[in-house]
């Protein structure tokens, strides 16, 4: 009996650690996905354009546009490919939609912090001037945990082992749940 037990351990554990590696695997396909920075980038330069216009800093705003104003375009132009292929013909609308949510939901932050808003985010344009590429730009919003106004996850699906699957059958999926509110 005591061996049955073990042998059922075991395989509990054989059991988690494949599907931890699994977990894993996916997670970086996440993490690595081009529309996943597009989003990033995407709310960080609604962030600074907040800060801008909250902090009279239109000349630091302007900086950044001016350094970064390439990988900004590239990155939105990143964004707009991921609507068009998972709204379809409604991608406009739903592009329109969640820049209007950034907007509101970065700005109503900004008028909860009151005052130290801006001691809070002025200093992100100092941050910003030593970042080159549009990965740099989206590691720094997800360390400063710049709003959205959904939790963006954009994953490659997983490909199959089989080899008569091709590269161009690659599929994407995108999942938009409520952010939870920080305290």
């Amino acid at each position: 009996m005591s061996f049955s037990i073990k042998r059922l351990a075991l395989s509990g554990v054989i059991l988690s650690g494949l599907v931890i590696g699994q977990i894993s695997i996916a997670n970086a396909a996440c993490r690595t996905s081009s529309a996943h920075d597009a989003f990033n980038v995407e709310g960080l330069k609604s962030e600074l354009m907040v800060t801008a216009l909250s902090c009279k800093a239109q000349d630091q705003y302007n900086g950044f546009i001016k350094q970064f104003g390439s990988i900004v375009n590239d990155q939105e132009s990143q964004l707009k490919r991921h609507f068009r292929t998972t709204y379809g013909r409604s991608a406009q609308k739903a592009q329109d939609d969640y820049i209007t949510q950034l907007a509101n939901v970065q700005s109503s932050q900004g008028l909860k912090a009151g005052t130290i808003f801006c001691l809070q985010r002025m200093s992100m344009f100092d941050e910003l001037k030593p970042l080159k590429t549009a990965t740099d730009l989206s590691q720094y919003a997800e360390a400063k945990d710049i709003a959205q106004p959904t939790s963006i996850e954009v994953c490659d699906a997983p490909t199959s082992s089989s080899k008569n699957r091709s590269k161009s059958n690659k599929k994407h999926t995108v999942r938009h749940t409520k952010k939870s509110a920080k305290k």
